[in-house]
């Protein structure tokens, strides 16, 4: 059973209607008491970097993700909810996150090297690049998927990101280090793809059974 974060800032209409096309048990949550027996966690995000962190600390959630994660079980951050596993943002000045990830998050500048400028935010399909072998990964080759955002992700260790995309700077579009794991982009409004992406994380907790 997947526990979907709902914090008031993410699309959970979209992610449990996929997490449903799927076949996927899942439930959402606001409160740590309805964490009993949840396999895995997903934690997705639109809008303000430091509203959503405002909104977790207030309600003691911060906490509990941090725990969860600790006690081994898969996380996965989607859009903003990516952003948040890092440790710091720039949006809005300096806001902590949630330090599960080393690496500060960044507003594109709008302007190349070169003095050209670039639509911000970065909106539409862009060409998934892969980086290194992951789990998440299985049977995916490459493609397009959905981005919608203004910031991106500095990674602080590179060997965090397990895919990247090009918007005039390589932005990581899928992280992860041991049970964490992001995604920069909407899965869930990215096709065939995007599909897959989902199922994978989804075949990351099917063997798991915890209670407490």
């Amino acid at each position: 059973m997947i526990g979907i974060i709902d914090y008031g800032m993410g699309n959970l209409f979209s992610v449990s209607k996929a997490l449903e096309r799927l076949g996927a048990s899942y439930f959402i949550f606001e409160d740590r008491q309805e964490l009993r027996g949840a396999s895995a966690l997903i934690l997705p995000g639109v809008g303000s970097f430091r509203d959503a962190m405002a909104r977790l600390n207030e309600s003691g959630l911060t906490d509990m993700v941090k725990e969860y994660v600790q006690s081994g079980r898969p996380l996965l951050g989607i859009c903003l909810g990516m952003q948040l596993l890092f440790e710091e943002s720039e949006e809005n000045g300096l806001t902590q996150g949630l330090s599960l990830l080393p690496g500060k998050v960044h507003r594109f500048p709008g302007i190349t090297e070169q003095g050209e400028t670039y639509k911000v935010p970065h909106m539409g399909w862009n060409k998934l690049n892969l980086a290194a072998p992951s789990p998440i990964l299985e049977n995916i080759t490459g493609g397009y998927v959905y981005f919608v955002h203004s910031y991106y992700v500095s990674p602080g260790e590179r060997d965090v990101v397990i895919a990247d995309t090009d918007y005039d700077v390589k932005v990581p579009a899928v992280v992860g280090r041991g049970n964490v794991y992001g995604m920069q982009f909407h899965p869930e409004k990215s096709g065939t793809l995007g599909m897959q992406l989902l199922r994978n994380f989804v075949a990351l907790t099917e063997s798991l059974s915890f209670v407490g």
